[in-house]
């Protein structure tokens, strides 16, 4: 019932930037969080950024200063502004919603595909 769809990912020179989109599609009433995970390989999957309904945000250590998340309520959108690339941040990253609420589920969470970031030094 409910998509996320990922785009913005693809190649970057270190230094350079690239703008995450996350659109989540369906009979969605509200979501309470949306963000950003990171998987590189032979690494953990771990938070990069997230952001309540209301506007509170949450960094991974990593990418503090560097990154900055937003949201459109209305569109149920993310957004993942990326600056100052760093090889580092070479990863798949997955798109989640928490606490999405439609009209036959309550409070379920769900992930996008994931988007190939590639940052070259």
């Amino acid at each position: 019932q409910v998509q996320l769809e990922e785009s913005g990912g693809g190649l970057v020179q270190a230094g350079g930037s690239l703008r995450l989109s996350c659109a989540a599609s369906g009979n969605i009433f509200s979501i309470n969080a949306m963000g950003w995970y990171r998987q590189a390989p032979g690494k953990q999957r771990e938070l990069v950024a997230a952001i309540t309904s209301g506007g509170s945000t949450n960094y991974g250590d990593s990418v503090k200063g560097r990154f900055t998340i937003s949201r459109d309520n209305a569109k149920n959108t993310v957004y993942l502004q990326m600056n100052s690339l760093k090889p580092e941040d070479t990863a798949v990253y997955y798109c989640n919603a928490d606490g999405v609420h439609t009209s036959t589920h309550w409070g379920y969470a769900y992930w996008g595909q994931g988007t190939q970031v590639t940052v070259s030094s």
